[in-house]
């Protein structure tokens, strides 16, 4: 399942067009605050398809038949550029456990890149449901790592794949590397990608835009 948000024509698409924006992206705070709202927006679309339970709430004059979410999930974020999606997530998920990896492009004199993945910190996740954001869903390489090394360590119930834009090729790369069953929620869709991995018109480096510039390792 892959669901572009902006189809919806909700104030999401606003969000992604200001992170567009050359004229605005150079505010990070608002650059950050728009994809903590993507995240927040994913959240709760995401909520929808999770199991509930019915408890007993009380309250001031008696008790109340509530619906209540069965269980938490797991939130995953890609190091540095996820940290605003997945504080958007974890306003609504408030009770999550979390997960972080540090997985980065390294680059070679050829122009050629290879995804290095060197740290994971996170819980047991057999018979989770995890879902993993990244801004910038673009190769799908740094996605299909990550879902592998979630894979080999447990055996997750449901993984879900949360991305402010994500490209064609990207999506069907992780759907075709991990299964037609990863779940891909984006703010919005763009088909072309560069030579270099970098999608078009996308919105250029989503973890110096939130953060400042870094380093080419």
């Amino acid at each position: 399942m892959v669901v572009n948000l902006s189809e919806q024509h909700s104030l999401l698409s606003n969000w992604v067009s200001e992170l567009r924006d050359v004229n605005i992206q150079g505010d990070r705070m608002r650059f950050r605050r728009n994809l903590e709202r993507i995240g927040e927006v994913a959240a709760y679309e995401i909520s929808k398809l999770m199991p509930y339970k019915t408890g007993e709430v009380p309250t001031p004059l008696g008790t109340h038949e509530s619906k209540l979410l069965q269980t938490q999930p797991v939130l995953a974020t890609i190091l540095r550029a996820g940290l605003p999606l997945h504080q958007g997530m974890l306003n609504y998920f408030d009770k999550a456990d979390n997960a972080f990896v540090s997985a980065y492009r390294k680059h070679h004199r050829d122009g050629n890149f290879e995804i290095k993945l060197e740290y994971m910190s996170c819980p047991a996740l057999d018979n989770r449901i995890v879902i993993i954001s990244d801004p910038m869903l673009a190769t799908g390489a740094s996605i299909v790592k990550t879902i592998e090394f979630m894979q080999n360590e447990n055996s997750p119930r449901e993984i879900h794949v949360v991305a402010a834009i994500a490209c064609t090729v990207g999506i069907e790369f992780v759907r075709r590397e991990c299964g037609e069953h990863i779940r891909v929620w984006c703010g919005d869709i763009d088909d072309e990608l560069t030579a270099k991995g970098y999608i078009v018109p996308g919105l250029g480096d989503a973890g110096d835009l939130a953060f400042g510039t870094k380093m080419q390792s």
